[in-house]
């Protein structure tokens, strides 16, 4: 298994996912330990282009956006953990998810703090337990499942 850095600015994840503005949804990375678990963030800001139809008035971060934050943090766990199976391709695609649960409204101004765990690697297939929390509270939950690019 490869060394991975501690943390990850939005410099250096930009080498590893291909998304952009208006769509990364990770600002940080916090903890890395190669092949087990991975820690970034979200900082939640007005100017997201989501809040201005999400609920106007009363903006709330979409619940499918939160799951595309884990989906892409576990990404960024499984290229650096598995280069050996990711090569040159280094793109995940988000393959299932399961057990999402959406416990407390992230609105303008929270920082969402993911935690992704690997539950299983198969082949080119990677299963993770992701975690979100506002303030060290669970705000929502999943297991989600991606595979390489073919």
């Amino acid at each position: 298994m490869n060394t991975a850095p501690e943390k990850l600015d939005i410099n250096e994840i930009f080498k590893l996912l291909p998304h952009r503005y208006p769509f990364v949804m990770v600002d940080r990375i916090l903890e890395i330990e190669l092949g087990v678990k991975i820690v970034g963030l979200k900082n939640v800001s007005m100017n997201e282009p989501y809040f201005q139809g999400h609920f106007p008035g009363q903006p709330v971060m979409p619940g499918v956006l939160i799951l595309e934050g884990m989906a892409q943090i576990g990404g960024i766990l499984g290229i650096l953990s598995f280069p050996e199976k990711v090569g040159a391709e280094r793109i995940f695609y988000f393959a299932g998810v399961d057990r999402a649960r959406f416990r407390r409204p992230v609105t303008p101004g929270d920082q969402l703090i993911f935690e992704l765990t690997i539950l299983k690697t198969k082949g080119k297939i990677i299963k993770l337990e992701g975690k979100a929390f506002v303030d060290e509270k669970l705000v929502a939950e999943s297991q989600l499942m991606a595979t390489l690019a073919l």
